[in-house]
């Protein structure tokens, strides 16, 4: 599945980056999903953390490590790349932050899949990861 999500917001970039880049407050704006940090540094490159989604006796994780962390200045974007590594979700995620006067522009593109699903549910799953991810972030976002 490959998606983008873009919002404008009045946040200032830094102020948007550190909303969308902490983790932990995922969980709760995901449908059936807990985020927990993994073992080791809490940010930037060679950090990580897992999605633990699960409905009724179903479950699985979503285990994700940055590969690439810049944040934004007042002028730059910040870019984060992360890459899942789990057994039942593949894929990466580039979170842009990007400076736009007093406020700030959001992109988050993703391709991901399930390893076992095969490309006949790419098109739903896309469907569903935008209206998801779309949620996410402008859940993080608000106040």
């Amino acid at each position: 599945m490959s998606f983008e999500i873009t919002r404008l917001t009045t946040r200032s970039a830094t102020d948007a980056w550190a909303r969308l880049t902490d983790w932990e407050r995922h969980t709760g704006l995901i449908p059936f999903t807990t985020v927990s940090l993994l073992p080791g540094p809490n940010e930037g490159v060679g950090s990580g953390f897992n999605a633990r989604t699960a409905v009724g006796p179903v479950r699985f994780d979503d285990q994700m490590e940055i590969t690439y962390w810049k944040p934004p200045t007042r002028t730059d974007a910040g870019v984060c790349r992360i890459v899942k590594r789990g057994r039942t979700v593949v894929g990466w995620a580039v979170l842009t932050v990007t400076p736009a006067g007093s406020g700030s522009v959001i992109t988050w593109h993703e391709e991901a899949n399930f390893r076992m699903a095969g490309p006949f549910l790419n098109w739903p799953n896309a469907r569903a990861g935008k209206a998801v991810f779309g949620k996410l972030v402008d859940g993080l976002l608000a106040d």
